[in-house]
């Protein structure tokens, strides 16, 4: 390729800074990159979109791989790819969706924080149906079509705002998505331990290889779990997160403070997990003797004998070939009593949702989590300063009186200092606060009944019986993680 037709070429290249104004707009970042909130330049519509920037330079295979879902996928409630942008100055890779306004981790924390300023407002029933459906019917899609999603949390659900596409949900972010085959493979040995640790399934920290859409489940199941509580139900220290062991003592400990510790006959194959001699080693049974979902959820006003809870139980299932699959999770009683869901999540809600914030280069919340964790270790650290000062002051004063004779009390002391000592280190940085979550009342809209899938010879073909819904228009490939401060911190993946 000579050097006048690589001029030619790059000229005729449309540049992305040329065509959208986005400096200064960025309102979150995905699995690989940043995402902004941009605009035509030459005004021929005023339609907002997202730009993804992925980090790095040229295209990785990661990005290779998001790229390919993304055009093969077409599917209402999942994030479709309207164009790619490759900058030849730069080699930046831009990926262009249509701008979703809202997702459910700042729709949720709305909510918690209504609970925190003591005007505390669900999420109506209604629209928490309407969205796991819609959940639930985008990823019916993909497993059908052999793909894992891998990183499903709240974040990585958009909902769209006003528009034609108003309150419909959009499954984004596919930076970890796999396709998969049946009979299933394991993972490749160097693919990243996958699924943020609050929705991260047991068998996953159990350290099982040939895991299955049922992780999926799992993570809708605490999404689900989320959306009628406005917490997270698994929440747990994030600590140690760069380490490549899939075990994780804190995240399954509180499992099972929630749920109860598996019986045999409830997870016949724990016993084959890779982790299971761990588990053996650090857990007993009858820590969590007095756990169990039904009391959690009891404690939140959720009746066990309702269809809401027993749904919940099927996705919260610890035995991964027990719990519920997509398709049979979409024909369940409890979206067939009224009310039924919806294609607008927000039909009837009179709920003034904020906006997306723009972001500094760090954002917020992070820096905000940084600068509280920093001062919590320097009072621990001071505290624990003067506790042993104090201590040695009082060692020397036993030790002074055990040379005027008062017997081994200096030494008892001196014993009772150096315990505290290594109590000290090891209890290593505090803990940091769980943070902690408004409403709506969700009625009319086209009713959704559940999807029906034909598969082409590329197992990507769909046809949807949405009532309203034609084939969408192409929308955004990002999580937004923008942060504001809340009560929770967005959860670290690896």
């Amino acid at each position: 390729m000579d050097y006048e037709f690589k001029s030619k070429l790059s000229a005729e290249r449309e540049r992305v800074e040329d065509l959208f104004e986005y400096e200064g707009c960025k309102v979150g970042r995905g699995t690989y990159g940043h995402v902004y909130k941009a605009k035509r330049k030459d005004g021929k519509d005023e339609k907002e979109y997202a730009l993804k920037q992925i980090e790095g330079t040229g295209i990785s295979m990661s990005a290779c791989r998001e790229i390919a879902l993304l055009r093969a996928l077409k599917h209402p409630n999942v994030i479709a790819l309207q164009k790619v942008f490759l900058s030849h100055s730069d080699r930046k890779v831009w990926l262009l969706f249509d701008y979703a306004e809202h997702d459910l981790w700042h729709i949720i924390k709305f909510h918690r924080a209504s609970k925190a300023n003591k005007k505390p407002m669900q999420l109506p029933r209604s629209m928490v149906k309407s969205l796991l459906y819609q959940i639930l019917d985008g990823i019916h899609y993909l497993h059908a079509n052999w793909v894992l999603h891998r990183d499903l949390k709240p974040a990585n659900i958009l909902v769209m705002g006003e528009g034609p596409e108003r309150g419909r949900v959009k499954i984004a972010d596919m930076g970890f998505a796999r396709l998969f085959n049946s009979p299933l493979k394991p993972l490749a040995d160097l693919d990243p331990v996958v699924v943020t640790f609050w929705y991260r399934a047991p068998e996953l920290l159990l350290g099982a290889r040939h895991y299955t859409k049922a992780i999926d489940i799992w993570a809708i199941g605490c999404i689900f779990a989320e959306l009628l509580t406005s917490e997270p139900i698994f929440h747990c220290r994030q600590e140690d997160i760069k380490t490549s062991n899939p075990f994780h003592h804190d995240q399954l400990d509180r499992i099972f403070s929630v749920m109860g510790f598996p019986a045999d006959k409830d997870w016949e194959d724990i016993r084959k997990m890779p982790e299971y001699p761990t588990l053996q080693k650090d857990f007993r049974r009858t820590t969590y003797a007095n756990s169990s979902l039904i009391k959690y959820m009891e404690k939140h006003k959720v009746k066990p004998d309702s269809k809401v809870f027993l749904l919940l139980q099927k996705l919260l299932t610890m035995d991964p070939t027990k719990r519920i699959t997509s398709e049979q999770a979409l024909q369940d009683l409890y979206f067939q009593e009224d009310p039924l869901p919806t294609s607008d999540v927000f039909a009837g809600c009179q709920i003034p949702y904020p906006k997306r914030e723009f972001l500094n280069e760090e954002e917020p919340e992070e820096k905000a989590d940084k600068n509280q964790q920093t001062q919590n270790q320097h009072q621990q650290q001071a505290a624990n300063q003067q506790q042993t000062a104090a201590q040695q002051q009082q060692v020397q004063q036993q030790n002074s009186s055990q040379t005027n004779g008062t017997g081994g009390a200096g030494a008892a002391t001196a014993a009772a200092l150096q315990h505290s000592q290594d109590s000290s280190l090891n209890a290593g940085p505090p803990n940091k606060k769980p943070r902690m979550g408004p409403s709506a009342a969700n009625s009319g809209g086209p009713s959704l009944m559940p999807s029906e899938y034909q598969h082409s010879s590329s197992r990507l073909g769909y046809q949807s019986n949405i009532q309203g819904a034609s084939q969408p228009q192409n929308t955004m490939g990002y999580s937004s993680t923008s942060q504001q401060s809340s009560q929770y911190h967005q959860p670290h993946r690896y």
